[in-house]
Parts: C-alpha cells; sequence; structure tokens
C-alpha cells in the first residue's frame, strides 16, 4: 500500500521515514523533491496547480504543507487552495484512500487563557487561523471520515528560534505570565503515524502537543543553564498574561506516547543532535 504526502517538508519527510520504516511504500509530493532521502519517492508538484494521477494503491494521503508567510494570500494558496485540489485529484482518480489526515494549527483556537482541548470551540481572531478552520471545514465537508491534527509549535532538528535568541543575546523573558505550547518535531511525525496507521475508529480532530504546556521564561531559563549564558532580562514591554494550556490527553487515549514529553527532554535532544536525520 502507498502512502502519499502532499507537502513533503521537514514534518512530512519525518513522517514519510516513519511510514517507510513501517513497511509502506511512499510517494512525496513537494516543489524540489531532490534532496528527499531515497526511502521516499519524490515527485516534483506544485500542490496549487495541475496534480499528477495518485498511485491507485494509495491507502493514505497526509497533506502537510506549509505556508511561505503569514499572509492570507500564502495561507490561502499554501492550505484552502492545496487542500481542495488534492480532494479533487483523489475523486478524479477515483482513488479511495482509508484514512486522509491534514495537518492544522491550534491557532484557531485564538483564546489566550485556560485549558483547550478538542472540544475547545475555534474562535479564531486572525486571517490566516481563519482560513486553517475554514480549509478543515471544507476537509470535512467533502470527507466526514477526515482527521485534521491540531499541532502546538514545533520544535526540533532545524527549528531552533529559543536557542538561538538566548545564544545571541536577543532573549527576553516575559514579565508577565506567558504559557507556550509546543511540541518535538519527531513526536508530530508519530502523531501523524499513530492516528492513521494504529487507531481502528480515529476522531475527525486531535491536538497534538507535549505533556506539559510551559511558561516561556522557565524555557527560556532552562536554556540559558543548558547553554551556560545568562538568565534573559525581563521585558517590560510585552502585554497581558497568556495562560492558554492545551491538552494532548485524547491522542494519548489512542496509545500514543510522547518520546519527548517536555521541552527539558526535547531541547536536550536538539542540543546533542540526537534524532536528527540528514536528509
Amino acid at each position: 500500500m502507498t502512502v502519499l504526502i502532499a507537502g513533503c517538508g521537514d514534518l512530512g519527510t519525518e513522517a514519510g521515514l516513519r511510514f517507510f520504516e513501517a513497511g509502506h511504500r511512499v510517494v512525496g509530493w513537494r516543489r524540489h523533491p531532490l534532496n528527499l532521502p531515497a526511502p521516499i519517492e519524490g515527485q516534483a508538484v506544485d500542490l496549487a496547480a495541475a496534480l499528477p494521477r495518485i498511485p491507485a494503491d494509495t491507502s493514505i494521503v497526509i497533506i502537510a504543507t506549509a505556508a511561505g508567510e503569514r499572509t492570507e494570500v500564502a495561507y490561502r494558496s499554501a492550505y484552502l487552495d492545496v487542500v481542495r485540489n488534492v480532494l479533487d485529484a483523489i475523486d478524479r482518480d477515483d482513488v479511495r484512500p482509508d484514512r486522509v489526515l491534514f495537518v492544522s494549527s491550534t491557532a484557531v483556537y485564538g483564546v489566550r487563557g485556560g485549558l483547550v482541548d478538542e472540544r475547545t470551540p475555534a474562535h479564531p481572531t486572525v486571517a490566516t487561523a481563519r482560513i486553517l478552520l475554514e480549509t478543515e471545514e471544507l476537509l470535512h465537508a467533502r470527507r466526514p471520515d477526515a482527521i485534521v491534527l491540531r499541532l502546538s509549535g514545533i520544535y526540533g532538528p532545524g527549528r531552533t528560534r529559543l536557542i538561538d535568541q538566548v545564544n545571541s543575546g536577543t532573549a527576553r523573558t516575559p514579565a508577565h505570565s506567558q504559557y507556550t505550547n509546543r511540541i518535538h518535531r519527531d513526536d508530530a511525525a508519530e502523531a501523524i503515524v499513530q492516528l492513521t496507521t494504529r487507531v481502528r475508529s480515529p476522531r475527525g480532530l486531535y491536538l497534538g502537543t507535549d505533556d506539559e504546556p510551559a511558561e516561556l521564561g522557565e524555557v527560556l531559563g532552562f536554556l540559558a543553564t543548558e547553554l551556560h549564558r545568562p538568565v534573559p532580562p525581563l521585558d517590560d514591554s510585552r502585554g497581558e498574561p497568556v495562560t492558554k494550556r492545551c491538552s494532548n490527553a485524547l491522542l494519548r487515549q489512542t496509545g500514543f506516547e510522547c518520546a519527548y514529553p517536555t521541552y527539558r527532554e526535547g531541547y536536550r535532544a536538539v542540543l546533542a543532535g540526537i534524532g536528527t536525520r540528514h536528509y
């Protein structure tokens, strides 16, 4: 059986390698596929344009695109147009995948405080998040059995913004409480595999986040210690407190466990270069 990954970037590639290791043929669609690792059959594809034929034995379709910039135009092209285009191609080629999964974001909630899970109403407050929610709604209207995986902030190999800020001395500790929610790239990829291959009757929506939402100041202090750098100074200019805390309880009920349950294990692995794939 074939797994098709539409948007085979960093996250899609890591998921693709895991699918391959589990015995699947993996086809990856992206604009520039030359750097994809050999186990993934890369195809040069503009996902917003005419799509090639989908292999007839495709059992899983993953849509894991990323916008090049945070604008309405970029998000509409990267998410809404691509999902519509991929669904049209599935219908055109009369392919019947068992699972279709779309990678979305917890940004659709728009809330600044409280516990957030799959039952929390989505009320996006910015245009880009509204487009993501519109994309989810389009997907479920056409494929009621599809899975939406809303990921919190992804970090990991090559995603070192906080590390770079602490190293350069530009990081600032918020004066007010500011909770952050994150997931290691490898755990996000494993969640994709888990939901599409190991769950008999998956639900339509899951949150992908680690086990411990954490205050940004706490994370910055931890990184400063690990990097032997000064603790970032306080920044009084930051606004109101943010206490949004995302829960992965439903994902964990499927049997999923984070390899990096908190930022401590995850960032230590990043700093040590552990688990880094050389694509």
